[in-house]
């Protein structure tokens, strides 16, 4: 899979995963919605716009997108053994903990394989 194809599916699965978290993740006794559920959403949206400039500056939007990837599998793993019961929402951060594990894995074998060619 290419690099910039495994951002675009880990955009959607990150905007998809921040919407369910927001709007249909059935909440707790006492519990509100909370605006935070949307981070990989917004993350989501921002891998996309680095898909939109990809072809332009491939090495700046593939750096960007594997620190972004780095950056949220570490915030979802903070968060997702934060949470005892396995549920919907342990189930959402484990997706959105896979997706951006994928994606960074994809990435870092890009950035191999073009160190490889370059020598």
């Amino acid at each position: 899979m290419k690099p910039v194809t495994a951002n675009y599916l880990n955009a959607i699965v990150l905007i998809a995963a921040g919407l369910y978290g927001y709007f249909l993740l059935p909440l707790g006794p006492g519990e509100n919605k909370s605006v935070t559920a949307l981070i990989p959403a917004f993350s989501g949206i921002v891998f996309l716009l680095l898909g939109a400039i990809w072809a332009s500056k491939p090495k700046i939007a593939a750096h960007v997108a594997a620190v972004l990837a780095l950056v949220l599998i570490i915030m979802c793993l903070n968060r997702f053994m934060k949470i005892e019961e396995w549920g919907p929402k342990k189930y959402v951060f484990l997706i959105c903990i896979f997706s951006n594990i994928i994606a960074l894995v994809i990435f870092i074998r890009s950035f191999v394989q073009a160190r490889v060619l370059k020598k």
